[in-house]
C-alpha cells in the first residue's frame, strides 16, 4: 500500500528537500507540497493523504491550527489524515499545543533522514509517535499546565484494573515491548491492550490516550 504524503513548510529548500526524500520511498507518494497551512487544507480536501508532514510556524495558518481544522473536516469531507509535526526546538509550546489538537506525534528537524521515513510510516499504520526523551519532557510539561481532575472520570471507569496499568506504562513513555517485559505478556497482548484502551478513551492513538490519562487524573507529573 502507498503512503500518500503531504508536505507543508514556509521554507521551500526544507519543504523541497523533504518531499524528495519521502517520494523516493517505495512505499510513499507525495502528492502535494504547501507553503502554509491553509493551502495544506485546500491540498488535503483534495488529495486525500495519508499524512500531513507539517512545520509547528508558518504565515497565514500555523501548524496547531491547521491541525484543529483537519481534524474536524467540514462535513462535506470525510477524509482526515494523520499530522506528523515537525519542530526546530525539542521543548516548544507550540508542539505542545498541536498535540492537544490532535497531531498524533512530532520529529525534530534535524533529525536523521531515516528517522523522518520511519516516522511517516508509524504514524500511517495508526500509531502515534512517541519518541522517548522528547516526548517524555512534552509529557511531563502537559501534565504539570493541564487542570487536576478526578480518578473516577467516566473515560477511565470504562477501563480494566490491566488496561489501566498499561495505560499508566505508556503514559511513562515506555514502548509495547518494554510493557510486555514490565507485565510479563507479550507484546502481541500490549497491543491489544492499547487498541481496547484507545477506542475506550475515544481517541486517536497513543498519544491522544496519555493525554487523556492526564486530564482525567490517572497520571500526574509525579506519578500516579
Amino acid at each position: 500500500m502507498t503512503i500518500k504524503v503531504i508536505v507543508v513548510d514556509d521554507q521551500a529548500m526544507v519543504r523541497a528537500g523533504f518531499a524528495a526524500l519521502l517520494d523516493a520511498q517505495p512505499d510513499m507518494e507525495v502528492v502535494g507540497e504547501a507553503e502554509n497551512g491553509a493551502r495544506a487544507i485546500e491540498i488535503s480536501h483534495a488529495r486525500h493523504p495519508d499524512v500531513v508532514v507539517m512545520d509547528v510556524r508558518m504565515p497565514v495558518l500555523n501548524g496547531i491550527d491547521t491541525t484543529r481544522q483537519l481534524m474536524h473536516p467540514p462535513a462535506s469531507v470525510e477524509h482526515v489524515p494523520r499530522v506528523l509535526m515537525l519542530t526546530t526546538f525539542d521543548i516548544d509550546d507550540y508542539v505542545y499545543e498541536a498535540i492537544r489538537a490532535g497531531a498524533s506525534g512530532f520529529l525534530l528537524k534535524d533529525a536523521l533522514p531515516a528517522d523522518l521515513v520511519s516516522a511517516v510510516r508509524v504514524v500511517a499504520g495508526g500509531e502515534a509517535l512517541l519518541a522517548p526523551t522528547v516526548t517524555r519532557r512534552m509529557i511531563e510539561h502537559f501534565a504539570r499546565s493541564a487542570p487536576p481532575r478526578q480518578k473516577t472520570a467516566p473515560r477511565l471507569a470504562a477501563l480494566t484494573e490491566r488496561e489501566r496499568e498499561v495505560l499508566l506504562l505508556v503514559a511513562q513513555g515506555l514502548s509495547n515491548n518494554e510493557i510486555a517485559g514490565a507485565l510479563f505478556i507479550t507484546e502481541q497482548t500490549v497491543k491489544s491492550h492499547v487498541s481496547r484502551i484507545i477506542g475506550k478513551l475515544g481517541v486517536r492513538d497513543r498519544v491522544q490516550a496519555v493525554i487523556a490519562a492526564y486530564e482525567c487524573g490517572l497520571v500526574s507529573a509525579t506519578g500516579t
